[in-house]
């Protein structure tokens, strides 16, 4: 077997554990999977239709990111959603997102700064729409152009066990929400990170979170 062939199967088997990531992530996220609900290894891959091997390197890096709790000899549970806790997450997740969008209106590419638009776009369509599921999807979408625009790696690992754990604290208390006022936030961020601006991206960026925390706090009112 060559190197090409080896390093080609590398690469299949990471694409493999994102898949797995991705999906599980999106069914705690969505609530699909509930908090508390046991994590049962063969239903999961009979449910994302991959191997037990991704799906087992996808479960670590959720115990990682704290949204499986992997319990000693009891197996692995959806964590509980911690509402009391969301305020110092929202504090902590700040600095971080103001750095990539920072980061992001200096380095990203003519691409990159074109699709944070079109996504920002879609968001707003979605939120006028009211169609969460959407809205939420695309949102990921930004996320991940975000992240590579800033090329900032430890940022990026850094902050999307907070993202997914907001986007979980989202879906838990919808009611209480209104996604239009997180369109027009994405939509002020993208265009400052598309114009290059770094100051107004920050402040973009300080707004999202002020969003959030208002929400937050409408949740525990």
């Amino acid at each position: 077997m060559t190197s090409d062939t080896l390093e080609q199967l590398e690469q299949d088997k990471r694409r493999q554990a994102d898949q797995a990531f991705d999906a599980i992530e999106t069914m705690i996220a969505t609530l699909e999977l509930r908090p508390g609900t046991p994590v049962v290894e063969s239903e999961l891959i009979a449910r994302i239709g991959l191997g037990r091997t991704p799906t087992r390197e996808a479960l670590m890096r959720l115990v990682a990111h704290g949204l499986i709790v992997q319990l000693p000899r009891r197996g692995m549970r959806v964590s509980d959603i911690q509402v009391t806790e969301q305020f110092d997450l929202l504090d902590a997740r700040r600095p971080l997102e103001r750095l990539i969008a920072c980061c992001s209106a200096r380095r990203a590419t003519p691409a990159q700064r074109q699709a944070l638009l079109d996504c920002a776009a879609q968001m707003a369509d979605a939120a006028q729409r009211k169609d969460l599921a959407a809205y939420m999807q695309v949102d990921q979408v930004l996320d991940r152009i975000n992240h590579a625009a800033c090329r900032n790696r430890f940022a990026a690992g850094a902050v999307m066990p907070m993202i997914i754990q907001c986007r979980r604290f989202w879906y838990a208390y919808r009611h209480h929400g209104d996604v239009s006022v997180g369109a027009r936030c994405h939509q002020r961020l993208a265009e400052a990170i598309a114009g290059g601006d770094g100051p107004a991206a920050a402040e973009a960026s300080d707004a999202l979170i002020d969003a959030l925390r208002e929400f937050a706090q409408q949740v525990t009112a």
